[in-house]
């Protein structure tokens, strides 16, 4: 099968989801066309050894992929960052009429939403079938950003976006989501429930996997042989790391919170910790994707923090299949599914979103914790990735969506 794969993140970029299907579909006989950007996520910046021009094409076998210029933003500047999203919509759109033009499916990685316009004129052109994947439910994430204008102007951009959504999914063959909730979220937004499947999401597996505890790495991580819980990733608006911050501050005689990452919120976490005395949180910044494993092995757990956010509930952060992954137990503080996902599969601890004292609670919990019951816990967080997250798994069901929509021809 002919398969078109339109998406604005791609790798070298930290974008394991789009370029990890793009490469098992093309493994398995696929004849894959990437249609992306040249690398600029998350500086804003195109990266070193890439220069932007129009026909730039790469890829082996039965993958190529074909780099369009882009208008790099990634600052919290609205006008810059839509015009980002805009540029890619606009030139996308110019390759994907000859470089598209006789695949027999497009696959779309959302978001952001602009990404949909190179597939929406193949589909007007040559009635090409869309498969949709949503990661994040627009209009909330962009709203709930700082890329959100405030007032009127505001409810105007959440309109305007609402609309633009519909419109999605009702033109696209068939949908993907990466959660329960967030199905019914795009099914009350006008979606066929026919069209939509749940799909959740892999990790990057040459990454993300179990290693053995090394010394080194505990010494990273500065463990000092009681309770370590690591968070990893972003620190920003939507993670509220002040929760976790006021909750280790407060049992800070029995748990060491060690945060491996950066955003726009770090500056403030750090000034919290030290506002708090709590010389039991640390911070690491950033560390090289292959680090990452060994120092979840270090950890004793893994930390999930999100905000109370209609739209959050409806997902399951990437950093949740990275530790079930390498086998990690969790502890989560979200609402919605990953946390329903934590407490069906057994693999660690939950309370509300937001809630210092509840999550203070589940750190006092989690280190009084066996090594045996915390090992079980971790033996079962693989067990689960495997049979139900892997890169295998997903593929398996994408693919089946690309081929039914192909197939039956749907538009």
């Amino acid at each position: 099968m002919r398969i078109g794969f339109v998406t604005q993140w791609y790798p070298p970029e930290p974008a394991f989801v789009s370029g990890e299907l793009a490469r098992e579909l093309a493994a398995r006989g696929h004849d894959v066309r990437v249609l992306t950007t040249f690398p600029n996520y998350p500086g804003g910046r195109i990266y070193p050894g890439y220069r932007q021009r129009w026909n730039d094409r790469g890829g082996e076998g039965g993958l190529t992929v074909r780099r369009v210029p882009v208008y790099p933003s990634h600052d919290s500047s609205t006008v810059g960052r839509v015009t980002n999203f805009l540029s890619f919509a606009a030139t996308s759109s110019l390759a994907a009429m000859r470089y598209l033009h006789d695949v027999d499916a497009v696959y779309v990685y959302h978001p952001p939403a602009t990404a949909f316009a190179a597939a929406a004129l193949t589909r007007l052109l040559r009635r090409t079938p869309i498969v949709l994947h949503v990661q994040d439910m627009w209009p909330e994430s962009v709203t709930a950003s700082e890329m959100s204008p405030a007032g009127r102007v505001g409810q105007v951009v959440d309109r305007t976006l609402a609309a633009t959504m519909r419109g999605l999914y009702r033109g696209a063959a068939a949908i993907a989501v990466i959660a329960p909730s967030m199905a019914e979220l795009v099914v009350a937004r006008g979606a066929d429930p026919g069209k939509v499947r749940v799909v959740l999401n892999w990790t990057d597996e040459r990454l993300f996997r179990p290693t053995p505890v090394l010394e080194t790495a505990r010494a990273a991580l500065g463990h000092r042989g009681r309770c370590t819980v690591m968070f990893a990733g972003n620190i920003g608006p939507f993670q509220r790391i002040e929760t976790a911050i006021r909750a280790a501050a407060t049992v800070a005689d029995r748990v060491d919170l060690v945060l491996v990452g950066s955003g726009t919120e770090e500056e403030y976490a750090r000034r919290l910790a030290a506002d708090l005395g709590a010389d039991n949180i640390r911070f690491l910044g950033r560390r090289a994707p292959e680090q990452m494993a060994e120092l979840y092995a270090a950890a004793d757990y893994q930390l999930v923090c999100l905000r109370d956010l209609p739209g959050l509930r409806g997902t399951v952060p990437s950093k949740l299949q990275a530790a079930f992954a390498c086998g990690s137990p969790v502890i989560v503080s979200a609402g919605g599914d990953a946390a329903r996902l934590v407490e069906s599969t057994r693999v660690g601890l939950t309370c509300p979103p937001e809630d210092p004292v509840a999550l203070a609670a589940r750190f006092a919990e989690a280190a009084v914790l066996s090594p045996a019951t915390r090992a079980e816990l971790g033996r079962r967080a693989r067990e689960v990735y495997l049979e139900r997250m892997s890169l295998r798994v997903g593929a398996d069901q994408i693919e089946d969506m690309l081929t039914k929509t192909a197939v039956l021809g749907i538009a």
